[in-house]
């Protein structure tokens, strides 16, 4: 069967299209920097979204939990076998984004004869000081982006413009986990609002649907969630005598923040 080049932009364009709608209802992760470590941070409702990779990194996603466990068992192997076979230093966040996990995504994106992942992904890297933590998102075609200090995986790029907007402009007032945590959670309700946008116009069905986000509010979509589903926030602590960096934070450490949506 011949297969033109043609046929290959019409491929992509539809991959793209099916994807971004099965990614629209996912879950957002936050992820912020501050001074105790960094915080990863999001709401389920069945599976966890949070997970630690290796001594100093964690990683989180949106998408089809099948494909977001493929990608983090890839690398979790990687990680320990980088780690075994040079040295723990090697284990870095840009090997593991831009070595292996970037070409098999754009691989599986461009091939039209095998299926997609449905996945966006948001990776974290624990640094000696603040100043030196690093955060990678990646796209399920492949792409990444390097970022300091936060850094998002939402069901559009809409919503992640947004969620990033939020969190320059409010991070400087994240100084502890708990106004960490809840910056976190109104960054996530920001992406969770703005992931239903459709984008498009003409369609009253469409512009009935933009009004109704219009109206919902950060706290709102929270007080809807909480009730529903269970906040995770994951700590890579930076100054910890335990072994392990990586814990969930408990409820009574959560408590204070999920108190004002309830």
């Amino acid at each position: 069967m011949s297969f033109t080049p043609y046929d290959w932009n019409q491929s992509i364009q539809t991959r793209t299209e099916y994807i971004e709608e099965r990614l629209r209802d996912g879950s957002p992760v936050v992820g912020i920097s501050i001074p105790d470590g960094i915080l990863m941070v999001s709401v389920h409702r069945a599976e966890r979204k949070v997970y630690e990779i290796y001594d100093r990194l964690v990683f989180g996603a949106v998408g089809n939990q099948s494909d977001i466990e493929t990608v983090r068992n890839a690398s979790i192997d990687f990680a320990h076998r980088e780690g075994f076979q040079r040295s723990p230093d090697d284990v870095t966040a840009h090997r593991l984004v831009g070595s292996v996990l970037s070409p098999a995504l754009k691989k599986a994106f461009g091939d039209p004869f095998n299926a997609p992942f449905v996945f966006r992904g948001l990776f974290a890297e624990l640094g000696e000081r603040q100043e030196t933590d690093l955060f990678f998102a990646l796209g399920f075609d492949g792409e990444f982006k390097r970022e300091t200090r936060y850094s998002v995986a939402a069901g559009s790029l809409e919503a992640e413009n947004r969620m990033i907007d939020l969190l320059h402009s409010s991070v400087d007032q994240a100084k502890d986990r708990t106004s960490a945590v809840r910056l976190a959670l109104e960054a996530w309700a920001t992406g969770k609002i703005h992931a239903r946008r459709r984008g498009g116009f003409g369609s009253k069905a469409r512009d009935e649907e933009e009004e109704e986000v219009e109206i919902l509010t950060a706290a709102h979509v929270l007080r809807e969630e909480i009730a529903e589903g269970t906040v995770e926030a994951g700590l890579l602590e930076r100054n910890t005598p335990r072994e392990i960096k990586f814990r969930l934070l408990r409820a009574d450490e959560l408590q204070p923040v999920l108190a004002e949506y309830r």
